[in-house]
């Protein structure tokens, strides 16, 4: 029996290493070939490159630049909040420095950096599943079929948040899975669960929910070899850990600006008012309702009725209007949820546009061409749409359709509750909701871009179901 464990790690150490290099050999081929895409900036994008130490004052593209090089008289700048996605950018600007062009981002760096990520995300979990190799390879192909689809692999080579944000997550599930190994495997999750918690927290200011939700599935996970003291030690230290970055690198932007003109450093401040603003313009007072019982549920002037339906960037919103200031205190989110929690069915409304704007899967603004490539503006490419077409086929059922996908996830968590796939399952059903609220009630504006971390957290979660469907499936180590 003793003879036989070194077999198991050889085999388990060739099966590792041949999924990440597959799976890194189909990204890259998936990002290159016949010429490399990405995501065209929304916008937004200006916090990625300044993080990594570009000026850049952009406005929505409808190509993709597939290098920014700052000018040499830009003013140096700091991001009024940390994206992890500017980590990347700023490790890609220090290799094309190395290269000979220096202050540059190549996004073709960045998405092969992010690849080479989520190469090894997927090898983790799969490593992390005590089933067959069947089966575990079973997983991979799904999780490669989620990845590489054309809804998410963009975000890879973006100057936007959220490919940092699908990163993360997929390197706590496979971290969180290997920390339930025995051995040196366990310290090995530990380590990647740290890291992939600290890119998915830090992805956006929406992501910041996922950290006390992530906190109690690492406490759940029963490190293996590890007992008594040394298990909750380790945990705690790797929870400790998270949010001490997470502090640290939040309390290290520049301070945000408000539209009312004060100044704080808390994240994502400088467009707190602006979010809200929307949510109750395009939410709530849309035009398509009572708009006199909208305004005066929310505390707003009857003549607010003119601004139904316009959000903050409209050529003719309520901030304009004289007596914006005077009703400046009603745009908060207390404000709007307690309209939404008396309006128990316009609320149903809302969620059900966006479950359909989450199945939708992808906006049709943001381009995947350098303008060289010859596209039209916006253009997008197809090349792996097969998940993405999938939802897309289902998305005008709405909450039909997304809350049964949902209990699916929900009923496997909860069959596996004593396992690590269970306390996985658990976490990304978990930040699936809490994304797809936030996004739907938090803001009324690009619902459908907003709701990808939702959509690529129960994806996940679904393919993570298959692997115990194989009654076959025996652990792979005791």
């Amino acid at each position: 029996m003793k003879l036989d464990v070194p077999n198991r790690l050889g085999a388990e150490a060739r099966l590792g290493i041949g999924v990440f290099g597959t799976a890194f050999a189909l990204f890259v081929v998936r990002f290159l070939v016949p010429r490399p895409i990405a995501m065209s900036n929304n916008g937004d994008g200006g916090r990625v490159l300044c993080g990594a130490g570009i000026t850049w004052k952009g406005l929505p593209e409808p190509f993709v630049h597939l290098a920014y090089t700052a000018a040499p008289d830009a003013p140096p700048c700091r991001p009024t909040y940390l994206l992890t996605q500017s980590w990347l950018a700023d490790l890609a600007v220090r290799i094309a420095g190395a290269a000979g062009f220096p202050r540059t981002l190549s996004l073709v760096v960045l998405g092969l950096l992010s690849s080479v990520i989520a190469a090894a995300a997927i090898s983790a979990i799969v490593l992390g599943l005590p089933y067959r190799r069947r089966t575990r390879l079973f997983v991979a192909a799904g999780l490669l079929l989620v990845v590489a689809d054309s809804a998410f692999f963009g975000y890879f080579a973006a100057i936007l948040g959220e490919g940092t944000a699908f990163l993360g997550l997929l390197l706590v599930a496979g971290g969180l899975l290997l920390t339930a190994r025995e051995g040196r495997w366990s310290y090995a999750g530990l380590a990647v669960t740290f890291a992939g918690g600290v890119l998915a927290v830090n992805a956006k200011v929406q992501t910041l929910t996922i950290l006390p939700i992530l906190a109690p599935a690492i406490l759940l996970v029963r490190p293996g070899g590890l007992r008594g003291v040394r298990r909750w030690a380790s945990a705690v230290l790797v929870i400790g850990a998270i949010g001490a970055v997470t502090l640290y690198a939040q309390q290290s932007v520049e301070p945000a600006r408000a539209p009312d003109g004060t100044y704080t450093a808390f994240p994502g401040d400088d467009s707190r008012e602006i979010n809200v603003f929307n949510s109750i313009f395009l939410n709530i007072v849309d035009g398509k309702h009572d708009t006199q019982a909208d305004l005066a549920a929310l505390g707003l002037p009857p003549s607010f009725a003119q601004y139904a339906g316009n959000g903050w960037w409209h050529p003719h919103p309520a901030r304009v209007d004289p007596r914006y200031p005077q009703y400046r205190t009603q745009m908060t989110r207390g404000n709007v949820i307690a309209f939404f929690a008396s309006h128990p069915a316009r609320t149903l409304e809302v969620l059900n546009r966006a479950a359909t704007d989450q199945l939708t899967a992808r906006p049709d603004y943001l381009g995947s061409f350098e303008q060289d490539a010859g596209f039209p503006p916006h253009a997008q490419e197809y090349r792996v749409p097969v998940v993405s077409w999938l939802t897309g086929l289902i998305a005008p059922l709405g909450l039909f359709a997304l809350v049964p996908i949902w209990l699916i996830v929900a009923v496997r968590a909860w069959f596996h509750r004593r396992t690590a796939l269970g306390v996985v399952l658990a976490l990304l059903f978990a930040v699936s909701v809490t994304q797809f609220g936030t996004a739907a009630l938090g803001d009324g504006i690009e619902g459908i871009k907003h709701q990808s971390v939702a959509l690529f957290s129960i994806l996940i979660a679904l393919v993570l179901c298959s692997s115990p469907l194989n009654r076959r499936s025996e652990p792979t180590v005791p």
